[in-house]
């Protein structure tokens, strides 16, 4: 009944396939940030740099394309952010042809503003459906994630000798490819803007942060956080650490495509899970994984151990973001989402910036091990504060 319920309704469908062909490119930027980063940058200290910059893009990105969204409406938002997402492939194309690492730095500032406004996705999805079938629409649309698991890679090793001899600026004219196509679905979509009340025009618009007093809505911001944190955390340096420990770069993207599997397909499932136990107790599973996952990441540096952890690490992200997300909808009131959601990718933007700027700096100075314990730390203190938390607001 609920496939048929979905298959009807065309903004659904729209922002779908929208999310599907445009969130295509992040498996591609994984690779691409440090394998071109290294490739490029002056020093091998610096080769995680633009894979940074991307995600610090994300960090000023994020309340900016809320607010935005909230005044013109969802679509517009996603159409300027796919509009950024060909740009900064043409800024990373010439990059590569020209051996500039400044400009490969700003092609991924520009990346990282359009993958940024893609976020957003998933609180469209929510406002298409009824409300007791949001979880069930979020978690449907982050499956989209499955299908670029498998066709970013591809087109990666397609793509990447398509503009020979310079190396990887093919996969970067690739983005602007699927990024121009993604456009298209676009045209199915309706989302009526949240009209605020006229004490809300009236007021001061950030009057709607005194929502993240709530128990709920912070325990749903920093489990958001520490979730994305810390897949970026470990997920950024793979690459690097999988070279660094002689395997080739077929074997890291292969890893690095089963780590994206792992993190969208239990999508298919997420949404009945937390209709069924609830939301904080699936994203406090997802700490849980995310902890097995650091432990694997300690334990060696085999293949066997990358894959593992990875594939841990993503669906460990998938019920603790899942859940977030989830918990964040439901705690907050339509008038006050535009801010509040900005405020949430805000903060988690920044503790992504954070982790993949430690990540460079530990890899390079400690190496594989001791960020895996790294992780392990933070992800147990996490884990403790939430525990915490609950039992208080029991």
């Amino acid at each position: 009944m609920f496939v048929s319920s979905f298959a009807r309704n065309r903004n659904f469908i729209g922002l779908l396939a929208a999310n599907t062909i445009l969130g295509s490119a992040m498996p591609l930027l994984i690779i691409l940030g440090g394998l071109a980063g290294l490739m490029l940058a002056p020093t091998t200290a610096l080769a995680t740099i633009p894979a940074s910059i991307q995600t610090l893009a994300g960090l000023f990105a994020a309340a900016p394309f809320s607010l935005l969204m909230g005044r013109f409406g969802r679509k517009t938002g996603f159409l300027i952010g796919g509009t950024l997402a060909i740009l900064g492939a043409l800024i990373g194309t010439w990059a590569m042809i020209s051996s500039s690492f400044f400009l490969l730095c700003i092609a991924h500032l520009a990346l990282g503003a359009a993958l940024s406004c893609f976020q957003y996705f998933r609180f469209a999805a929510a406002e298409v459906v009824s409300t007791e079938w949001q979880p069930v629409a979020i978690s449907l649309m982050l499956t989209s994630g499955l299908i670029a698991a498998f066709v970013g890679p591809q087109v990666f090793i397609t793509a990447k000798d398509a503009l020979a001899p310079v190396p990887l600026a093919g996969a970067y004219a690739a983005i602007g490819v699927m990024s121009l196509v993604g456009l298209a679905p676009l045209a199915l979509v309706r989302i009526p803007k949240v009209k605020p009340t006229a004490q809300r025009r009236l007021g001061n618009r950030f009057a709607a942060l005194g929502v993240l007093k709530q128990g709920p809505v912070r325990t749903a911001v920093g489990i958001g956080a520490v979730s994305q944190g810390i897949m970026v955390f470990l997920m950024v340096p793979t690459p690097l650490a999988m070279i660094g420990c002689g395997f080739s770069e077929a074997v890291a993207g292969d890893v690095i495509r089963w780590h994206v599997v792992a993190m969208f397909a239990p999508s298919f499932f997420t949404g009945f899970l937390i209709k069924r136990f609830g939301s904080r107790r699936i994203s406090t599973t997802g700490l849980v994984l995310l902890i097995m996952a650091a432990i694997a990441a300690a334990m060696g540096l085999t293949s066997v151990h990358f894959y593992g952890s990875l594939i841990l690490l993503g669906v460990g992200w998938n019920f603790g973001f899942i859940g977030a997300t989830t918990m964040l909808a439901d705690a907050v009131p339509a008038e006050e989402k535009s801010v509040v959601q900005g405020v949430n990718d805000t903060v988690i933007a920044l503790v992504s910036t954070v982790c993949a700027f430690a990540a460079g700096i530990i890899i390079a100075g400690f190496g594989w091990a001791i960020l895996a314990v790294v992780a392990l730390v933070v992800l147990v203190l996490a884990l403790a504060s939430q525990m915490f938390g609950q039992r208080q607001a029991a």
